[in-house]
């Protein structure tokens, strides 16, 4: 068991705004701890949501006083280095401080107001991290997108938002301009680095800028941000979060599913514009007071990533499945984890092959969990929990998750069918608002009393949660269903592969066939490829069931992949049926 730190009279900090038993259930991280089983989690658990709440003041202000205090460690808010020797720590006060400073440049040179909408494209820059405590500080509404975003990407979001600011790095600068005057909302375009025309520079205003601003008082149900998310038909939609949903819902990650403290290193590979990155970067570990440790790298590099999970104290790790399969294929065993002690992962289903890979080499077991953007963490392995290797855990304790029908019944252990949420009587406050602007599409995820997540999967009778695969990724062959991630885990029990992505194909008997897309591993890429193609066929007959094998194999060199990792299996998907 960790050994937390006490962080005397924390809770005499808070003031009326931010209920007190809510403090007393989510904060306890400062007196140790120990959830022996699943049932101390879900008693632990009992939150309240009061009338108003502002992350900035009423999380990250209060650890800043603790700081001052001396009743917090010197373990820093935030650690950003670069690869290149560049390093930054800042802890709770100098982020306040610096966040207060860029407050005062969105309401001031920018003229914005609260409700506003920010758009913010940003790589792993400390800037992003002030960027987004700004926004809550001064009540906007806070946008954020991947820097892969094209011109016809930035558009649609600028118009379908209404964003009256864009906030972005000098690689963007040259596609915004070119579509910005098309965005009649649009009043403000500020560089974080450089001079442009047409652009306020941040480094400027920065400089001259002072930290006296109060904080706006923000109502708990107030929206706080919103995501683009991308559905599997029609434009991304806009996911609208309140100041509740993540700034209190997202205590249940931190301190159950990610197990932070005070002492605390996290790190997480999540790209920015992803919402997982809020969840894992921003409000998970600064409700428990961690540090969070950034890696400025611009993209996924398996050597980077152990080298400096060797080389610094990181404490807990979360990355994306397909991470960890790139982890794997090296020799971990040459790498010394000193401070790692626990080890999770979210995004899509981890393979057991991977997983059992990783606690061979390291010692530690990766714990899954399992959300969206719309949601907290829905469920997970927790600390205390026995590990099934290819579940998803049970359900988080902000929700209570069944199995239904396409009724709306909850069905029996071990019955596939839609992974819900339940909704009525009472919404979960950590949910997100709406589909902002499209309230058929709001409506359409419910279904009874419960909210439909568009995931499949099963429950056992222990309670653990099994992935089947998205609504739509379920493969219709024969009359059987076949879920792709079962395909694909049995595929990579196979030396030669070292990736597979499973889709739907046509076939003129059987309607649909299970087809794999393969990316060898390095030692087999040379091999004779029919022979190969018919060894991974009756490798997948023995390892699950016959009837789900790949009736069709291509090897290709690499994956269509978004920004936080995931397989594009939609993509795929629509090559396969001709749909491009």
């Amino acid at each position: 068991m960790k050994i937390l730190l006490k962080v005397k009279g924390f809770a005499t900090l808070y003031t009326s705004r931010v209920c007190s038993r809510f403090i007393s259930q989510h904060h306890r991280c400062f007196t140790p701890q120990n959830y022996s089983d699943y049932e101390s989690i879900i008693q632990d658990y009992k939150p309240e949501v009061p009338e108003y709440f502002n992350f900035a003041s009423d999380i990250l202000d209060k650890w800043s006083a603790a700081e001052k205090d001396g009743s917090r460690s010197s373990n820093p808010a935030l650690w950003w280095i670069d690869g290149q020797g560049k390093e930054i720590k800042w802890g709770f006060d100098e982020l306040g401080f610096h966040s207060r400073k860029v407050a005062n440049i969105l309401s001031d040179a920018c003229d914005l107001k609260p409700g506003d909408r920010v758009i913010v494209l940003l790589p792993r820059l400390p800037e992003w991290w002030l960027v987004n405590v700004a926004c809550i500080r001064a009540g906007l509404v806070l946008i954020p997108g991947t820097t892969q975003l094209t011109a016809k990407d930035i558009l649609h979001r600028l118009l379908v938002s209404d964003a009256k600011c864009i906030i972005a790095s000098d690689a963007q600068l040259p596609m915004i301009d070119a579509v910005s005057a098309q965005a009649p909302f649009l009043k403000t375009k500020m560089s974080i680095s450089g001079r442009r025309e047409g652009w306020l520079n941040f480094q400027e205003l920065f400089q001259a800028a002072n930290d006296k601003i109060p904080c706006v008082r923000t109502k708990s149900t107030d929206p706080m941000s919103i995501f683009f998310t991308s559905g599997t038909t029609g434009s991304p939609k806009m996911t609208e979060h309140s100041h509740c949903s993540y700034g209190l819902g997202l205590a249940v990650n931190g301190r159950y599913w990610l197990d932070l403290t005070p002492s605390d290193v996290f790190w997480n590979t999540s790209d920015t514009g992803w919402a997982k990155s809020a969840w894992s970067s921003v409000f998970a570990p600064w409700i428990q007071g961690s540090c969070v440790f950034v890696h400025g790298t611009p993209r996924f590099d398996p050597v980077v990533i152990l080298e400096t999970l060797t080389k610094y104290p990181v404490s807990v790790f979360c990355s994306a499945p397909t991470a960890y399969r790139m982890l794997v294929l090296h020799n971990l065993t040459s790498y010394k984890f000193k401070s790692l002690a626990h080890c999770v992962s979210a995004g899509e289903p981890l393979n057991p092959q991977v997983m059992e890979q990783w606690k061979t080499s390291t010692g530690l077991d990766i714990y899954e969990g399992y959300g969206q953007t719309e949601t907290v963490l829905i469920c997970g392995t927790f600390k205390g929990m026995k590990c099934k290797p290819g579940s998803m855990g049970k359900a988080s304790p902000a929700y209570d998750v069944q199995i239904t029908d396409n009724d709306g019944n909850i069905l029996a252990p071990d019955q596939e069918g839609d992974i819900s949420i339940r909704i009525s009587p009472i919404k979960p406050f950590c949910l997100f608002s709406q589909y902002t602007g499209d309230p058929e599409k709001t409506a359409s995820t419910r279904r009874g009393d419960f909210y439909l997540t568009g995931d499949r999967g099963m429950k056992d009778k222990d309670g653990y949660l099994w992935f089947v695969g998205r609504s739509d990724d379920v493969i219709l062959s024969s009359g059987y269903r076949i879920g792709p991630f079962e395909v694909e885990s049995a595929l990579i029990e196979h030396p030669a592969v070292a990736e597979s992505a499973v889709v739907s194909s046509p076939d003129p008997v059987r309607g649909e066939v299970v087809k794999a897309f393969v990316v060898l591993s390095p030692a087999y890429n040379a091999h004779d490829l029919e022979k190969l193609t018919a060894e991974l066929q009756e490798h997948v007959r023995k390892v699950t069931a016959a009837y789900k094998y790949p009736r069709k194999i291509e090897f290709v060199q690499q994956l269509p992949k978004t920004v936080s990792g995931k397989i594009r299996r939609n993509e795929l998907r629509n090559k396969e049926w001709g749909k491009v």
